[in-house]
């Protein structure tokens, strides 16, 4: 048996195929949402779920909760947490009598669900498929499957929720085409998703979303507006849910204040549904649903505003708690064989490529693309005598490498060889968990180096949406960059070997000529100094022609001297 796990900010579940139907897990006390928390007691093992909550009353110093957007990451600091509750620079949580990294949190968290399944089932239930935020990337993905497999799990798929919850919705629409938008706000991560569904396929198209938003940060902006604790931030919100004013311990919320407060937050929402619409190339009137998923979006005003952005009734149908539980376990389903008229493309939600000569972003898997997957490439040499060649492993949406995240790097030896002559392959492979392998290999030697891209990428949630927004911002300055590059460095591989024909002519040359070469090539290091791409472009151009002529010229001569007849 394969079980399908959500693994959630605020709470987790678990479920089991039975007689061809996905089935939720509850524990002993018959609950089928596990709380996502977890108490390190003094003297005794860690202990998930709900007798975690009750030992925030008693013990609190050693009660962590909502670790799930840390999984994967260093954060920025110093060495100690900035707030209570989040990891130092690290990324360890500092308990009073040891220290604890998210991964070993979410590690109790599927421990504790491991053993509602086998009371459940009657019988070890080892395999998993687990679901993550569609924008996790990759460092966070493997800290996830890690983190199954301390539980004792066997990770056959990390699957994207907004895809999990796409799944549950589609189970009893298999005969039919439809594309749809998943809109999933959870405790502590949002993501949105169009995904199309024709005849039981289900196919990504394109995924946006932000790994620190959630739930979570609705409740923290309205304590801090109102002066009270999240906990009792977040009864006020949930009893808003249901009517306009509310009296709580003596005072008076209305649902106009909490809207207020909570606005800006999820109006931050807006430019991912946006920028999924334009990746998928469709409009809001393509969609027909858009399904919600999540906690927060009980909220009406969450409601209301993907009215608004997708201007259609959001579709209610899934439970907003249990959705991604049910995908994930339709997805075990699939893998198992119980559901075998179900089929899954997911995508990759950013660019991998890697460095090329002049700083280039080089893309070999471009954003989108569908999972599984594999594409390769040849690479040469760019300097004579060179003996290795340097990959460095890049993720982002920028043409110039400088300006994407640097994943790792890898180092490949060869017999020194004049430019242009070795020969190295480079081949990048996403699994179906969405986690990178990367092989490079000299084709001459066959020497290879493996590297699977696994360890944190040191960078915030923020400045991931940065660097999307500096995407767009500046698309037409990096493709200007990117053209003067090239641009430049074919005028700079031109010019030596100009000048081994130059000298091989020697008093061959008409005066006049060499003369006009002269010219144009002070004009070319004027144009690069300048950054004239245009003017540059013209140049090379008519050096071209004028030393066209020249270099016939030289191979005859070279020929000559070789020819002893």
């Amino acid at each position: 048996m394969i079980a399908g796990i959500d693994l959630g900010t605020t709470h987790s579940l678990a479920g089991l195929m039975c007689d061809g139907l996905p089935v939720l897990v509850p524990d002993l006390s018959g609950r089928r949402l596990t709380p996502s928390v977890v108490w390190f007691p003094q003297d005794a093992e860690p202990v998930a779920g709900w007798e975690a909550i009750e030992a925030m009353a008693h013990d609190p110093a050693r009660v962590i909760a909502s670790s799930k957007r840390w999984i994967g990451r260093r954060v920025s600091g110093g060495d100690v947490p900035s707030r209570a509750g989040e990891p130092g620079a690290d990324g360890m949580f500092r308990l009073p009598h040891r220290e604890v990294s998210a991964e070993e949190v979410a590690a109790c968290i599927l421990r504790k669900l491991r053993g509602d399944l086998k009371r459940f089932a009657g019988a070890d239930v080892n395999r998993a498929v687990i679901t993550v935020p569609a924008y996790f990337n990759d460092a966070q993905r493997s800290a996830t499957k890690r983190a199954g497999e301390a539980a004792g799990f066997v990770v056959e798929r990390i699957l994207s929720e907004p895809t999990a919850a796409a799944l549950a919705y589609g189970l009893d629409r298999l005969g039919m085409s439809a594309r749809v938008a998943v809109y999933d706000l959870g405790g502590g991560t949002f993501d949105v998703s169009i995904l199309e569904l024709d005849q039981g396929v289900f196919e990504v198209l394109a995924t946006n979303g932000n790994t620190r938003l959630g739930g979570d940060d609705l409740d923290k902006a309205l304590a801090t507006s109102w002066g009270i604790t999240p906990p009792e931030a977040e009864k006020i919100k949930c009893l808003l849910g249901g009517t306009d004013r509310v009296d709580f311990q003596g005072h008076v919320f209305n649902r106009a204040e909490l809207d207020a407060i909570c606005r800006p937050l999820i109006e931050s929402t807006r430019l991912h549904c946006q920028r999924s619409l334009a990746d998928a190339g469709l409009s809001a009137s393509d969609l027909d649903a858009v399904v919600l998923v999540g906690g927060a979006t009980r909220m009406p005003l969450v409601r209301s505003f993907v009215q608004e952005i997708f201007q259609r009734e959001p579709d209610v149908s899934q439970h907003p708690d249990e959705a991604v539980a049910l995908g994930a376990t339709i997805q075990a389903g699939i893998l198992e064989g119980a559901l075998s008229a179900l089929t899954l493309l997911d995508v990759t939600p950013l660019s991998l490529g890697i460095e090329t000569f002049g700083g280039l972003m080089n893309v070999l898997i471009p954003r989108n693309s569908t999972i599984p997957c594999k594409k390769g490439e040849m690479f040469t040499n760019a300097v004579s005598g060179q003996a290795e060649m340097r990959i460095s492993i890049l993720q982002g949406e920028r043409e110039m490498a400088r300006d994407n995240w640097k994943l790792g790097e890898l180092v490949i030896p060869f017999p020194p060889s004049p430019k242009g002559q070795a020969r190295v392959g480079v081949q990048f492979e996403i699994d179906a968990n969405g986690i990178l392998q990367v092989l490079a290999r000299d084709t001459a030697t066959g020497t290879d180096r493996c590297l699977a891209i696994s360890s944190a990428v040191d960078v915030t949630d923020e400045a991931v949406e940065k660097m999307l927004g500096d995407s767009l911002e500046h698309a037409i300055s990096d493709v200007d960059e990117r053209v003067f590059t090239e641009t430049r460095i074919k005028a700079l591989e031109m010019l030596p070997a100009l000048e081994i024909v130059l000298a091989g002519l020697g008093e061959d040359l008409e005066a006049s000529i060499r003369l006009k070469v002269d010219d144009l090539v002070s004009a070319i290091h004027r144009a690069i100094a300048a950054r004239a791409t245009q003017e540059l472009k013209l140049l090379i151009r008519d050096l071209d022609i004028l030393t066209e002529p020249l270099a016939a010229e030289f191979l005859e001569k070279s020929l000559d001297l070789r020819d002893p007849g």
